[in-house]
């Protein structure tokens, strides 16, 4: 177990509340998954549990993960319900009584409005990175929808800071709560912290030298603006790297494909502002870098915490720009830290240094709506030996499409093969992502 599952289940798995100061990436979502699972009544066909999430991201990956915790209780429906999806598609599927709900408070407000969603029968209650939800100003939105639900319920609290505002939610809607305090990601060894003096002249330069030292497999760059995400993600590519972008300017289907190629490792960079970042969870995330420092200290600690997961070592890398000297000030106030701004030592001249993806990810018209399964497409591209199971990555089955990441050097073959291929008896259409 993580120190978050070990601390809190024997308090959670009685009924009891917690309030959890707990880092992305500490194994919180198992905390309190199994948590819930355990007082789950299958057969009782009410919303017996709600968690409640800052983003979209963030919501569909706490139910990948309770999903895959519940797959050997039979019978367990589990709804996510977010923006950015249809209307009609939820409504129909509230109607069958979901067991657990997973959303984001927007959404959850709508349907509330609506009489769609009934939470008269909800025994517990997950506010997940409360800190962040709180700052996105979703404290009114949280306090109807709990107000929605029976006052004899168990409240788990999580949040990865303490501000003033978390402490009066938990006063207002828990009862005696147990209040646990796990080491942050940010401040634990394993990541390693570096903060270099950078100008607007020159901030691109120092960032290519940063990668160029480190060479990451993959690395996760913090913007505080979508218009400067835009123009990072533009420059990397001009100097030759693989590079995403993800801000809220992007329509849901580009965000949840952007995500799938950068855990897929199929981008070598991902150019992100912080509420689009929110919910990544990238295995071996080697490098994030600060290309701004973010204006809240507390937001440092979020970004920090997409690295060093799982007890896996990482790197956060900071450049700081004169006028941001007072932030990096409060940044080390807030780690109780003493790091030093340095400058990037400089590199000798050599050959053209370029980032690329190791992987290859391919797009598939048909999804779990086809009764596809990631075995019939393991079976498909390793029947004639051609491909090797070793070449083959992440399979994502989604509603009505799929992805599969795949090495470079078998991408092509693994197109032919799927082109010329039925599966479940129909034809299916494959491209790749560039």
């Amino acid at each position: 177990m993580t120190a978050v599952q070990a601390e809190s289940l024997p308090i959670t798995l009685v009924g009891r509340d917690i309030l959890a100061q707990a880092e992305t990436g500490s194994g919180k979502t198992a905390a309190f998954g199994l948590s819930i699972l355990n007082a789950l009544d299958p057969k009782s066909y009410s919303t017996q549990s709600l968690v409640i999430c800052p983003t979209r991201e963030l919501a569909d990956q706490v139910s990948v993960e309770i999903r895959q915790l519940a797959k050997f209780m039979p019978n367990i429906k589990l709804l996510t319900l977010c923006g950015g999806k249809p209307l009609g598609t939820q409504l129909n599927s509230l109607k069958r009584h979901p067991h657990i709900i997973v959303g984001t408070p927007g959404r959850l407000l709508q349907h509330l409005k609506k009489g769609s969603l009934n939470l008269k029968n909800t025994s517990a209650i997950v506010l997940d990175e409360a800190d962040r939800m709180l700052s996105m100003g979703f404290i009114d939105d949280i306090e109807i929808i709990i107000q929605e639900c029976p006052d004899e319920r168990q409240t788990l609290l999580f949040s990865a800071t303490y501000p003033e505002e978390i402490l009066k939610i938990s006063s207002s809607y828990q009862e005696q709560p147990t209040t646990l305090t796990i080491q942050s990601s940010a401040k634990s060894a394993s990541i390693k912290q570096e903060f270099y003096h950078a100008s607007r002249d020159n901030r691109l330069e120092k960032l290519n030298s940063i990668l160029k030292e480190t060479k990451p497999g993959s690395t996760l760059i913090f913007c505080n603006q979508k218009a400067q995400a835009q123009q990072l993600q533009a420059d990397l590519i001009k100097i030759g790297h693989h590079a995403l972008s993800l801000h809220g300017d992007l329509e849901q289907f580009d965000r949840d494909q952007t995500l799938i190629r950068f855990a897929n490792h199929s981008t070598s960079i991902l150019v992100a502002t912080d509420v689009a970042a929110r919910g990544i969870d990238v295995e071996k995330l080697e490098l994030v870098v600060n290309y701004e420092l973010p204006a809240e200290a507390e937001t440092y600690i979020h970004r920090m915490g997409r690295t060093g997961r799982a007890g896996l070592g990482g790197l956060a890398v900071s450049l700081v720009l004169p006028n941001e000297e007072y932030r990096f000030k409060r940044i080390m106030k807030l780690l109780e830290v003493s790091i030093e701004i340095k400058d990037i030592p400089a590199q000798k001249r050599e050959a053209e240094f370029k980032l690329y993806p190791p992987n290859t990810t391919l797009f598939i018209n048909s999804g779990r709506k086809h009764k596809i399964s990631a075995g019939d497409f393991v079976g498909a591209l390793t029947a004639t030996r051609e491909i090797v199971g070793e070449s083959l990555g992440k399979i994502n089955i989604l509603e009505n499409m799929s992805y599969i990441a795949i090495k470079n050097t078998a991408s092509k073959a693994a197109l032919k093969i799927l082109s010329e291929t039925k599966i479940k008896g129909r034809k299916i259409r494959a491209k790749k992502l560039n």
